[in-house]
């Protein structure tokens, strides 16, 4: 929509109809056809494009970058070859080696022996992927020998022509997303948003807060400096996402995408700048100046928390409750079926509202089992003390029970399941358990409670995974019992084109306000648009910056 209102003509490729049922108007045409090389070549042939853009589809576009540039189709904004040298992971480590930037340690391997070297070397656990995975697919962190050889017999297959990737996985970092926009000569950071959950969970099942409510100004600033190294190593031209972990006072970096992310249509609604378009200007050949000068983008980027006077909290929808029995534990292989958003003016109150959207509604009295693996038994003890003060009544194995009575902290025994009953299976089932904070850690544990989450999802008990996750669910409740959420639109939160955030309206006496709903942004941004083809007429030239190509 953004080129046809510069006076292009856009041509979108879509090969799920769902997706476009609605707007089937944002294109001149549109073709629902599979994304092959072979199906787009042919409508290239038949509408003679002056070029293709593939940075808006997701990874399946990218992969055909390169086979369509050697059919001689020109590629706009990002070229395959910066494509290439962000996917592949040789290219991708020499390049960070060449700009001193930190990554976990890794390697790659074609045969189980090679990953056994590898995983000896940086240590374990491990991350193993195959390459050039969608949604995480095939991946999975790997604690000891006997793991990673039942990975490669029956999740990879192994070859020198299909390698997989072995990486060092950074337990207890925190991992950090980044969307901007790059000109090749300027860079404008769209948003900067923590992770709640630890790195290794997939960013898609992941919740995000946008500003970062934990990260240091240095942290931000490293950040950014990276993200510009990285976009100008790579020779970006549009939108590039790019992961992050924080841990012990060091960056790493994880992943380059030089693609729009799913978290797109989420910074574009937390800030109220969009991004997409902007990036369909860029890869047409504005520059970021001339967008500042025209509007569209602000003077401004919202990366730090100076910037913006409200926070976004973007978490995912999970599909569990549709299947009995599944495991629920989250780890780097996509299990979300879609995403949802909280705003307010403080964390604690976004992230309850984007619980709440997700079906995960945050409790404020009643029943709160805790049982956490011994490395988080010490941080544990300062939620549990929060929520005793706020009236809840905790429950625990005998364990957590004995470390937390230490600290004066009462809590109720509950056996284990097969140790007696009734055990917290049977008080969730009894409707006695409003809230489930299990954290499992570690090659066995992590699977220990594995019943304890199958039954909190069977009847609909929220369940919390993650220390991360536990302090958040915390801030929330305790927001929620001190006011209720604010009404807002989601104009009055952007506050205009810079996206400052509306003033806070709730004076004292106020009514309180029942809880609003929640906007639930999904995933968009698609298509691929061009200028107008061989018979069409001519459009007039458009009113961007046409500083190159």
């Amino acid at each position: 929509m953004a080129l046809r209102e510069a006076g292009y003509e856009a041509i979108m490729v879509n090969c799920n109809p769902e997706t476009v049922s609605t707007d089937y108007d944002v294109s001149d045409r549109l073709y629902f056809e599979p994304l092959t090389l072979e199906d787009v070549l042919a409508i290239v042939e038949a509408e003679r494009p002056e070029g293709v853009m593939v940075q808006l589809g997701g990874q399946t576009p990218l992969k055909l970058a390169r086979a369509l540039e050697q059919a001689g189709v020109p590629i706009l904004g990002t070229p395959p070859d910066a494509i290439d040298r962000a996917e592949d992971r040789g290219r991708f480590g020499e390049l960070l080696a060449e700009l001193g930037l930190p990554h976990a340690p890794w390697g790659i391997a074609a045969s189980f022996e090679e990953a056994r070297e590898v995983a000896a070397r940086i240590g374990f656990p491990v991350l193993v992927r195959p390459s050039y995975v969608l949604g995480g697919r095939a991946m999975e962190i790997v604690y000891d020998e006997e793991m990673l050889a039942r990975y490669i017999e029956s999740a990879a297959r192994v070859s020198p022509e299909h390698p997989i990737l072995v990486d060092r996985f950074l337990e207890d970092a925190i991992e950090v997303d980044v969307d901007a926009l790059f000109d090749g000569s300027e860079l404008y950071v769209g948003g900067v948003m923590e992770h709640i959950e630890e790195a290794g969970i997939h960013s898609g099942d992941s919740a995000c807060v946008l500003p970062p409510h934990t990260l240091s100004r240095r942290q931000i600033t490293e950040i950014r400096d990276g993200t510009e190294a990285l976009a100008r190593g790579l020779g970006v031209r549009g939108l590039i996402n790019i992961q992050f972990a924080a841990k012990d006072a060091h960056l790493f970096v994880l992943e380059a995408n030089p693609r729009a992310s799913r978290t797109v249509p989420f910074v574009s609604k937390a800030t109220g700048v969009a991004l997409a378009k902007a990036a369909a200007l860029v890869m047409a050949g504005a520059t970021i100046a001339g967008l500042r000068a025209s509007g569209i983008l602000p003077a401004e980027e919202p990366v730090g928390a100076g910037t913006l006077r409200h926070v976004a909290v973007k978490e995912a929808v999970l599909p569990f409750g549709r299947f009995p029995g599944a495991e629920t534990l989250l780890g780097p292989e996509m299990k979300s079926t879609g995403e949802v958003m909280g705003i307010d003016r403080t964390f604690g109150a976004a992230f309850a509202k984007a619980e709440e959207a997700a079906d995960a509604r945050l409790p404020r009295k009643g029943r709160i089992f805790v049982s956490v693996n011994d490395r988080d038994k010490r941080a544990i003890v300062l939620p549990a003390k929060r929520l005793a003060g706020l009236g809840f009544e905790l429950l625990a194995t005998e364990g957590t029970a004995d470390m937390l009575g230490r600290n004066g902290i009462s809590a109720r025994v509950v056996p284990k399941v097969g140790e007696g009953s009734p055990h917290v299976g049977d008080l969730i089932a009894a409707g006695e358990v409003a809230l489930v904070m299990n954290t499992p850690s570690g090659s066995g544990t992590r699977r220990d409670g594995e019943y304890i989450r199958t039954a909190a999802v069977r009847y609909g008990v929220p369940c919390i995974t993650t220390l991360s996750g536990v302090q958040a669910a915390v801030q929330g409740i305790e927001d929620l019992l001190a006011a209720e959420p604010s009404v807002l639109s989601l104009q009055e939160y952007q506050g205009g084109p810079g996206g400052r955030g509306a003033p806070d309206r709730r004076g004292a006496g106020s009514p309180k306000a029942p809880s609003p709903p929640v906007d639930q942004g999904g995933p968009g941004g698609r298509g691929a648009p061009d200028r107008r083809g061989a018979g069409s007429p001519k459009a007039p030239s458009p009113p961007v910056d046409q500083g190159g190509r």
